[in-house]
C-alpha cells in the first residue's frame, strides 16, 4: 500500500503524532512490531514517547507555529490528545498532509458544547443540557438540582467536571464556559470503541462496563464484556456506528454512555482518539484498539476486534500525598499471578491520582475475573520516596 507514494513501512514514511504520553507510548509499541515510524511533539522532555519514539520534539502542541513546523513534512498526522492547535492542522491538510481525525471532527469534539449540540442535530440520545458562560447565570435556574456542570474544553481525566447537588455548591462552580446537564440516575456505566478508515470501513469493539472511582472522578477499573442484553449491546454499536458515520471520521472513537434504569443509553462523551477503556484490549482481543486506530489512519483493512478472553482493567493512580519520583510496589506480587498483565507508563513523577499505568486481568468468565479483580485491587501502588 502507498500513501503520498511512500509506503507505509519504514524510514520514508513519517507519522506524526501530536502528544506523548501513554496513549503514544502504547500506539509506538504496536507500531514497531510494522516498522512505522512515529514522530512525537510534546511539551515534556521526560514524557512517555520520548524514550521509544523515532523522533521526539519538545514543543507546544497548542501553539500555531509549533504544530506547524512539526506536521508541514508527515505524511499522516494524528492525535493522543484533543487540545491541539486546530488551525496549524487546517493548515497542513490543506499543504496535503493527511490528519486523522480530521481538523473539523476535532472542533466538534474538542469543545463539549459543541459536541451535544452535534448529537441533538443528528437525532442522537443524550441528556437535557443548557450552554451558560459563567457562575453567575447559574442563579437563573430555580430548583435544577442536580446537575452537572462541565468545562467546554480543557477537561479530562475527571477534571474540569462537578456535580451541583444543592444551592450550596454553586460557589464551587466553575466560573467559566460550560455546560450544564441533567444528573442521570444511571444502572451502568459503559463504553465502546469503534475504528473507521478512510475507504468507510467501519468496526466496532465490545461494549465494556466502567467503574468509576468517587474520589478521583475517572474510571478505576473496567470489565469486558459487559453484562448487558444483546439488544444493549446491538443499540450501543447502532449508534456508535452512527456518530462516526455522521463525523465521517477517519481514526477510533470511544464512546462513553449511561445506561439509565429505565434501559435506555445516553451518551455521556466522546473521545477522538484511544482511550483508557479500550487498554484492555492489548490481551483480550486479536486487534487491540492501538493497532486499530493505525490500521484506520493508514488506511489498511480493520482488524478482527472480537474477545479472546473475558478481561479486565485497572488503573494504577498515584497515591494521596505522593509528588516526586515514582516509585511502585506489589510489581512481584503481580508478576506472579497468570493472567495478570502489567503496563508501567514510564511517567518520571508521580501526583495524586495520576494515571501512572494500568494492570489487565484475564479470565475464562466475568466470574472469575472479578474475583481475580477483588484478590488484585490495590496491590499495586505508585507513590514517591
Amino acid at each position: 500500500m502507498e500513501n503520498s507514494k511512500k509506503v507505509w513501512y519504514g524510514k520514508g514514511f513519517k507519522l506524526g503524532v501530536l502528544g506523548g504520553g501513554q496513549l503514544g507510548r502504547m500506539l509506538i509499541q504496536e507500531a514497531i512490531d510494522w516498522n512505522v515510524h512515529i514522530y512525537c511533539l510534546d511539551p515534556d522532555p521526560n514524557a512517555p514517547c520520548s524514550q521509544i519514539a523515532n523522533n521526539f520534539t519538545i514543543g507546544s502542541i497548542t501553539d500555531y507555529q509549533t504544530v506547524l513546523d512539526f506536521a508541514k513534512d508527515k505524511d499522516v498526522v494524528t492525535v493522543e490528545i484533543e487540545n491541539v492547535n486546530i488551525e496549524a492542522l487546517e493548515e497542513v491538510e490543506k499543504m496535503g498532509v493527511k490528519v486523522f481525525p480530521q481538523p473539523n471532527v476535532l472542533r466538534i469534539i474538542r469543545d463539549k458544547g459543541i459536541q451535544k449540540e452535534f448529537y441533538k442535530k443528528h437525532g442522537l440520545p443524550t441528556s437535557d443540557f443548557s450552554l451558560i458562560n459563567s457562575k453567575a447565570e447559574l442563579s437563573s435556574f430555580d430548583n435544577f438540582f442536580p446537575k452537572v456542570q462541565k468545562l467546554r474544553t480543557g477537561g479530562y481525566d475527571g477534571r474540569g467536571v462537578k456535580v451541583l447537588k444543592s444551592q450550596k455548591d454553586i460557589k464551587d462552580a466553575f466560573d467559566a464556559p460550560c455546560i450544564l446537564e441533567d444528573y442521570i440516575p444511571f444502572e451502568k456505566e459503559l463504553a465502546i470503541i469503534v475504528a473507521r478508515n478512510e475507504s468507510g470501513d467501519v468496526n466496532t469493539f465490545p461494549v465494556v462496563e466502567c467503574e468509576f472511582s468517587p474520589e478521583a472522578n475517572l474510571v478505576e477499573f473496567l470489565f469486558s464484556p459487559a453484562e448487558i442484553s444483546k439488544m444493549i449491546e446491538s443499540k450501543a454499536k447502532e449508534i456508535a456506528i452512527n456518530i462516526i458515520e455522521s463525523l465521517q471520521m477517519v481514526g477510533i472513537l470511544a464512546v462513553e454512555f449511561f445506561l439509565t434504569k429505565d434501559g435506555d443509553l445516553l451518551i455521556n462523551e466522546i473521545a477522538p482518539r484511544p482511550h483508557n477503556s479500550g487498554h484492555h484490549t492489548i490481551e483480550c482481543n486479536v486487534t487491540s484498539q492501538f493497532q486499530q486506530h493505525l490500521r484506520s489512519v493508514l488506511n489498511l483493512p480493520l482488524g478482527d476486534s472480537s474477545l479472546i478472553n473475558c478481561g479486565a482493567m485497572l488503573n494504577i493512580l498515584g497515591e494521596k500525598g505522593s509528588n516526586g519520583p515514582a516509585l511502585y510496589d506489589g510489581m512481584e506480587f503481580l508478576l506472579n499471578h497468570p493472567g495478570v498483565f502489567v503496563h508501567v507508563y514510564g511517567k518520571e513523577m508521580v501526583k495524586p491520582f495520576r494515571k501512572m499505568g494500568h494492570v489487565t486481568l484475564t479470565a475464562p468468565t466475568i466470574l472469575e475475573l472479578k474475583q481475580k479483580v477483588k484478590f488484585i485491587k490495590g496491590k499495586l501502588k505508585a507513590h514517591s520516596a
